[in-house]
């Protein structure tokens, strides 16, 4: 079947909803992904202004191709690679309708990275499941950037804890913030594996979306610099009782016996987890600007790009209904709940995470008599 998108025209052979893995007749393609796509595109026209240097890109699992020929369309020197020969086809194909230039190799694509004598300046790794397997040879070999996307979002959050802590080094925790949790999680394993390779790996644009966590990381050599961005790993405490929650920035882990607002011993520790920005806020208004009416998911990553730009940069954000329920009160509208914490004298924003996500600087007590009487 043909598709349009992005400007561009291609044939896919087999178009699924998401909760294929992948397999099965034909080469896999996502049409639930396309606001991923939307967004990578204008975050290789905001990087781009941002450093007019950057050439060259690389869709690692390039499938159908749409990302290669999206890059291709915007002018950069694409390289699509893929391990399945019948995928290679369709994306020589699909570049070869829109009249667009680009080289596609039949190879695993660490084989890739590691055999060329190029460095690419922007890297795409957007695989079915975990990015691990491959991030060791992307942030050893890119020049600029890396972009991520992650499916496994029960191992990511803690869902599947044994799972979480053998693919990403790190202990998730499964809590009313998963999404968040599922995000600091990839971001702190990718900060670790560039690290070992003396890069240091910076988020200048994050966001969960449906079932996926996507990052694009800029990255900085030498050691030092690595070193810094390792000093903003640490562990987030959190209480099972009163949802209190704690960060701590350090690789040891020193949680407290009891909850400091409740009293109550049931802590949980995660970690170790990115507790810095997800986002550096001027570039991610920028990718905003540089969406366009021609983008099938535009009106929804405006507004998730604004929202992004925007929410404060606590590591962890709150759910208001999840909330509400511990105080045995109804939940109001989010605008309201917001102003009502504003009013009060804290900051207080929205979160990308979900429709009742919230971040702010008030205590839970606090929030509790910002927002209502008590009961």
């Amino acid at each position: 079947m043909r598709i349009e998108e992005g400007g561009v025209e291609i044939d896919v052979a087999d178009a699924r909803d998401g909760a294929s893995d992948g397999t099965g007749d034909g080469v896999f393609f996502n049409p639930e992904q396309e606001l991923n796509r939307d967004v990578t595109v204008a975050v290789l026209r905001a990087y781009r202004a941002r450093d007019d240097r950057v050439e060259s890109y690389l869709d690692a699992m390039t499938a159908s191709g749409i990302r290669g020929v999206r890059a291709a369309d915007e002018g950069y020197d694409v390289t699509c690679c893929d391990v399945d020969p019948d995928a290679v086809d369709l994306a020589r194909g699909n570049l070869e309708r829109n009249g667009l230039a680009g080289e596609v190799v039949h190879r695993n694509v660490n084989a890739l990275l590691h055999d060329r004598n190029r460095v690419f300046d922007v890297v795409d790794l957007d695989p079915y499941g975990t990015p691990i397997p491959f991030v060791d040879a992307a942030f050893a070999n890119t020049r600029n950037l890396v972009c991520v996307t992650a499916t496994d979002t029960a191992p990511l959050c803690g869902a599947h804890l044994e799972s979480g802590i053998r693919k990403y080094g790190a202990v998730p925790r499964n809590t009313d913030y998963h999404p968040e949790m599922g995000l600091r999680t990839l971001l702190s394993a990718l900060v670790r594996t560039a690290a070992r390779y003396d890069r240091a790996a910076t988020p200048i644009c994050s966001h969960v979306s449906r079932h996926y966590a996507r990052t694009y990381l800029e990255l900085e050599s030498g050691a030092r610099a690595a070193d810094t961005r390792l000093e903003e790993l640490g562990h987030i405490y959190h209480c099972e009782d009163c949802l209190h929650r704690e960060a701590e920035r350090g690789f040891h882990a020193d949680a407290p016996d009891s909850c400091s607002i409740c009293g109550g011993d049931r802590i949980l520790t995660a970690g170790p987890l990115w507790l810095g920005s997800i986002r550096d806020a001027e570039f991610v208004g920028n990718v905003r600007d540089a969406i366009t009416d021609d983008m099938g998911e535009a009106k929804r990553a405006r507004k998730l790009l604004e929202t992004v730009a925007t929410e404060l940069e606590t590591p962890t954000h709150y759910d208001q209904h999840r909330l509400c329920k511990q105080w045995g009160r109804p939940a109001i509208g989010m605008d309201e709940f917001i102003r009502q914490l504003e009013n009060a004298g804290f900051e207080a924003t929205r979160a990308h995470y979900s429709g009742t996500a919230f971040k702010t600087d008030a205590t839970i007590p606090e929030m509790r008599d910002a927002t209502g009487e008590d009961d």
